[in-house]
């Protein structure tokens, strides 16, 4: 900040974070910390380049304004992004209740007896600041399902829960599988039972033909009734399996 007699201004560098193509702003307050009327006015080297609003006027006693400097569009960066241009800002003191009106070329005439300040001010190009960068997809999309363990090498409840789910999820099917083959040994050991008693009938059927006698009839009977029964069974056992 510039200790003046009549103004302070802050700060003492324009700065303009520069792109090409594309207008840039940056601003000054200039600081009245008198009891007087201060005109004041600011010129550059290129006027060209920046527009000054307000280029002139009256800072009231006590009493702070605020300039606004654009530079217009670059088409092409400076070497090694420095800049030549200068601006200059001249006070002067005014009569009380003096306007912007007032303020003449005259006004900032030293040859005329005015007692005129100026301060130079430099021009500096600064680097616009970055956006954030995005977080990438692959840190959340990649990310393997195991559920990931603290700092202090504990889990969550949460991913405790889900890596349970998970595990839990990954035996059913191998728990079905052990049921399903157990059923059929157990289908096969019942099959192979009846095979056993079908063959005993057979045998016990065998001995009942070579016996003679008057029982030859009725053993015809139940030798049918016991053929029908075991092949229900093992029709039964054949359509489980």
């Amino acid at each position: 900040m510039s200790t003046g007699e009549l103004l302070s201004i802050e700060p003492l560098e324009l700065k303009f974070p520069f792109e090409l193509k594309k207008q840039i702003s940056c601003s000054l307050q200039l600081s009245n910390k008198t009891d007087s009327y201060v005109a004041f006015k600011v010129k550059t080297t290129n006027p060209k380049k920046y527009c000054v609003r307000p280029n002139t006027g009256i800072v009231l006693p006590r009493s702070t304004c605020d300039v606004i400097v654009t530079m217009q569009a670059q088409k092409e960066a400076p070497l090694d992004m420095q800049c030549k241009d200068k601006f200059l800002l001249q006070s002067v003191k005014t009569n009380d209740g003096a306007s912007t009106k007032d303020i003449t070329p005259e006004v900032f005439n030293k040859e005329a007896g005015h007692v005129v300040e100026e301060c130079k001010l430099r021009v500096v190009y600064v680097s616009p600041p970055q956006p954030p960068s995005p977080v990438p997809e692959g840190s959340e999309e990649g990310s393997s399902p195991r559920a990931s363990v603290t700092e202090n090498g504990n889990l969550n409840g949460a991913e405790f829960s889900n890596a349970a789910k998970g595990f839990s999820e990954q035996l059913e099917p191998q728990e079905r599988s052990a049921e399903a083959k157990a059923h059929i040994v157990k289908l096969a050991e019942e099959k192979n039972n009846a095979l056993q008693q079908n063959k005993r009938l057979r045998q016990e059927l065998e001995l009942l033909r070579h016996q003679g006698g008057k029982s030859r009839g009725g053993v015809s009977i139940i030798f049918v009734i016991i053929i029908g029964l075991i092949g229900l069974f093992l029709g039964y056992l054949m359509k489980k399996t």
